[in-house]
């Protein structure tokens, strides 16, 4: 028996008696912070060094909570998604707010579009106490997971060419807009964004941003926002131009609306020279 199915084993053996029968969490006992085991692998390095016990397992101690975590990293190593782990860390070390918050509903599904039917091959399903139609929907705390460097619930999409009055509002609410060429990445590992940014950046806007940081802001975005990325390119799988709007949060680019840049797009055209010499207001 594999190291992989023999912790798919103790894993579904060990949640299948926390399931309730509504498909909730309620955890028990009071609720404390403490910080996150440095012996738990699966939870390092993911912006955040506190977490809330019970968590949303119901783990009531971080050896319990570390124990049981382990049982998942065989399954990461196959790197069926880009941000299980993050989806994972939402349930094992909870981000320490005045609150718990769960994952939202679209990471779930994501998730499990991909990792399922490697759990399959080996004949387990997904767990029933991960089943994503508990999980709130996303604008119920993606505010919240923003601020932690869990921003991956926003599904952004292409946008349609609008007016050149709404382009010009949208200019003045986006903390930062800019055009980019999204080109398929030579990268062989599939840890790496599948897209990687075209020599030439034009910035209108930059926000907060200083000097060089646009570049460097997008690259990680193009790693860590894969849903997003994805829509973008669904349709554009050589490559090509988008006009990017959103807002700065951290050291985190959030993409909120996107627009396909191409010769039919005059509007995006005409908008971009009133942009270098609109002033906008407050």
């Amino acid at each position: 028996m594999t190291l992989f199915v023999s912790a798919l084993l103790l894993l579904l053996a060990a949640w299948s008696s926390r399931a309730m029968p509504d498909g909730h969490w309620e955890p028990q006992g009071s609720s404390r912070c403490i910080p996150i085991p440095s012996s738990m692998a699966l939870c390092q390095g993911l912006g955040y060094n506190t977490m809330r016990m019970p968590n949303l397992l119901g783990h009531e101690s971080p050896a319990e909570a570390v124990q049981q975590s382990a049982s998942w990293l065989p399954l990461l190593a196959r790197e069926c998604h880009l941000h299980a782990r993050i989806f994972l860390c939402s349930l094992f070390a909870p981000v320490c707010l005045e609150r718990i918050i769960s994952p939202c509903r679209s990471l779930c599904e994501s998730v499990q579009d991909r990792c399922a039917p490697i759990m399959n091959c080996y004949g387990y399903p997904w767990p029933r106490i991960l089943h994503c139609d508990q999980f709130p929907k996303d604008h119920l705390i993606v505010s919240l997971f923003d601020k932690y460097f869990l921003d991956y619930c926003t599904d952004c999409e292409l946008e349609e060419t609008t007016s050149a009055k709404e382009l010009l509002e949208l200019f003045c609410k986006s903390d930062f807009v800019v055009k980019v060429r999204l080109e398929p990445s030579n990268s062989s590992s599939s840890a790496l964004a599948k897209f990687s940014l075209g020599s030439r950046l034009d910035v209108f806007k930059h926000g907060p941003l200083v000097g060089g940081e646009m570049r460097g802001r997008l690259a990680l975005w193009l790693e860590r926002d894969a849903t997003c990325v994805g829509n973008l390119i669904r349709h554009h799988p050589q490559g090509a131009t988008f006009l990017l709007t959103g807002t700065v949060t951290g050291e985190r680019l959030l993409v909120n609306k996107a627009f396909s840049w191409n010769k039919h797009q005059r509007q995006l055209s005409q908008a971009a020279r009133k942009w270098k010499r609109h002033r906008c207001r407050g």
